[in-house]
Order: structure tokens, then sequence, then C-alpha cells
């Protein structure tokens, strides 16, 4: 019941043309973010751009790209915060950035945070014009943009980064380009733990691809071994940047393959399969006004399954199910912070082209204007939160 084919990608020339009305519509949804957090900053005394270059986990990344790997907080209970846990991509690029131009390297990570944000968008864009075409891919990174927690595209952390690899290697996997996709797993790997979404994606699509084309020929003539050879580096690439970084820190901790297990403990992050989220939730229940978050988050996890399944019903192609399906999990049944899980949501953008399609289909007035509201509360709250408990 799932699509497993893939199609041609659009020539080259004219792909840009094609993509710059999603561009330009993403490019002044987060123009009007960053203004409102201007206008809110400065109402409260704060800098803007410090909290979007230096605060959380964007501080961890610019010590990492100063300092190198090996620092650490030993926190008064015992847990040790060790830069370990955060991939090494961003911050390399941030060295880079600084290294050929006078920025520092919070301004580096700013930078390569915009940059990247854009190249998502165009890849949100690339892979749902291919599905449903142009108008869904349209609507789908306008959605991307004005998601509440949106002010983090525009931040100095990995998020805007890892998204886009991610969808520029479905949009590979989905056109048939699996060396390329593969070597963008790979750097997605490199970027955040959830890239192994990413290769497990790419796996399953190109497990299933082999499966089909040997139905289809079986014992036929080795006419389609190129495709097949490109299709298997596509897969032994993809997993090299999670593993080659997980194996690294095991060395370097001295404790072997899982150490990076022990060094995501030191930060309290784990897989409980949703244990400690469901205690949480269930927490907010006790009284009254505790228990309208409780609701609301019950409604939100409620609203994450049912686009799922939205999106299976709607034979989505199986990468992205698989894609979209793996970061769901690890978001959900992480026992890290919780007020972390809409931004580790963030890069499951399958999940909103259900939402892209109706609203390509409804009369375009009425999807401007859904999309008009939905930008102006999603830049009012990005910077309620941002100056408030924002994204740990």
């Amino acid at each position: 019941m799932i699509d497993l084919q893939t199609r041609t990608a659009p020539p080259r020339a004219g792909a840009l043309r094609r993509a710059a009305p999603a561009l330009l519509g993403y490019a002044a949804v987060r123009a009007l973010g960053l203004l409102a957090l201007v206008l809110w900053s400065a109402a409260r005394d704060k800098s803007a751009y410090t909290l979007l270059t230096a605060r959380w986990d964007a501080l961890w990344y610019v010590r990492v790209a100063e300092l190198g790997y090996g620092y650490e907080v030993r926190l008064p209970n015992g847990d040790v915060h060790s830069n370990l846990a955060f991939f090494p991509l961003l911050p390399w690029l941030e060295r880079l950035v600084a290294a050929v131009s006078p920025l520092s390297y919070a301004d580096g990570g700013f930078v390569v945070s915009l940059a990247a944000s854009l190249a998502a968008a165009w890849g949100i864009f690339a892979v749902a014009d291919h599905v449903h075409g142009r108008r869904a891919g349209v609507c789908a990174v306008l959605l991307w943009a004005v998601l509440p927690v949106g002010i983090v595209q525009s931040m100095a952390y990995s998020e805007s980064l890892f998204t886009a690899l991610a969808a520029w290697s479905l949009y590979a996997v989905l056109t048939g380009r699996w060396v390329t996709a593969g070597a963008l797993a790979l750097a997605a790997g490199l970027t955040r733990p959830v890239g192994a979404a990413v290769v497990a994606a790419l796996w399953a699509a190109a497990i299933a691809s082999f499966v089909a084309e040997r139905r289809a020929a079986p014992g036929g003539p080795g006419g389609r071994a190129a495709s097949r050879a490109r299709r298997a580096a596509g897969m032994l690439l993809a997993p090299l940047g999670t593993a080659g970084y997980v194996l690294w820190v095991g060395h370097r901790t001295g404790a072997g393959p899982l150490g990076y297990l022990d060094v995501q403990a030191g930060w309290r992050n784990g897989f409980d399969g949703g244990y400690a989220f469901a205690r949480f939730v269930a927490g907010r229940f006790v009284s009254f006004p505790s228990a309208l978050a409780g609701a609301g988050l019950v409604l939100g996890v409620a609203s994450v399954v049912w686009l799922y399944a939205v999106g299976v019903r709607q034979r989505q192609p199986l990468a992205l199910l698989v894609y979209s399906g793996a970061v769901t999990l690890l978001a959900l049944c992480a026992s890290s912070y919780f007020g972390s899980k809409p931004r580790l949501l963030m890069p499951a953008f399958p999940l909103l082209l259900p939402l892209a399609l109706l609203l390509a289909r409804a009369r375009p007035r009425r999807s401007a204007v859904v999309l008009g509201v939905l930008a102006v509360v999603g830049a009012v709250y990005g910077a309620f939160w941002l100056n408030g408990s924002g994204p740990p």
C-alpha cells in the first residue's frame, strides 16, 4: 500500500525559480518572527541576538568550536554534562566561518543556521512538490515556518542544519540518487543523534527497491548492475556519520561502543519507551490549572499520531514514513527534558504534508488567511517563548 517507486528529478534549470514562492514566503515568515523577537526583547531590555546565539545549546556548540571536545560541567547532584553529547558538524562549520571571516564562532553559528534554514525550506519544498505538487510544496514550507517553535530555525542550533540535510537526502532517495542520499545521510548523522532516522529511511527504501526490482525481473540480465551498485554504495555511506561519531566517543571515554549512552545519561537523556513522558503528562492532571496543560499535551501527541496515520492512508513514500516515524518515536519516547519535545519534533516535516495538501486544495485566499494568522501567532509565541523558558 506504499508507493516505492522513484521518479526522475526535474532539470536543475528552473528549480530555484519553481521553489521561489516557497522560499520568499519562508523568508517573510522568519523575518516577521525575528522582528517580533527584537521588539519583545527590547521591551524587556534584552538582546535578541544574544537569545539567538549565546544561550542554552548554542553555548555548548561554541565551546566545541573554540576548545574542542573534553569540556564538562559537574552538577551538585552528581550529574556530568559533557560536550561530547553534541555532534560535531555544526561546530566544524562555525569554526570554518570564523576561520575565513572576521565573525566569531557564535556569529558563525547564526550564519550557518540562517543559510541552513533556507536550504531546509528548499528541501522540504522539493520533497512535497515531488509527492503532491507545487502548491502543496509551498504550503508545506510555510507550515514548517509558522510552527510555534519556528524561532529555533533562526537560532545557532543544529535543527535547521539537520533538517536541510535530512530533507535533501530524502529527496535524493525519492529521485533515485542513492550515493547523494547516502552522503547527505552521513552528514546528517554528524549533526544530531536522530540522524539514525535518515539512515533507517534510506535503508528501508533501498531494501524495498531491491525487493521490488527482483520481483519485477527475477533472474533477469545484469543491466541494472550499476544502479544496484549505487544503491548499495548509498546504504554503506549512510550510517558512517552516526556510527563514526558514536564509536569515537566510546573510544574517547574508554567506555566502548556504548560510551555515548553514558554521556547522554549524564544529561539524564535516554530512551525509555515514553514512560517518563507519560508520567510527566499524567502529573499535569493533579490540579486544575496544570490539567489544562496536560490536556494540551495529550491533544498534541494525538495530533502527531493522527497526522502520521493520515500520511500512511495517503500513501506517502516509504522513506518519508520511516523517517517521520523514527523522528517522532525518538522524540516522544526519550526521557530528556520535556520542554524540548516540540523542538525535537520539528525535523519531522513529512507530518505536515497532509495539512499542506489540505491547504493546497483550498481556495488560495482561505489558505493565505490561515497561514497569515498562524505566522502572526507563531511570531508572537516565539518572542514570548525565547524571552521566557525558551528551548533548552
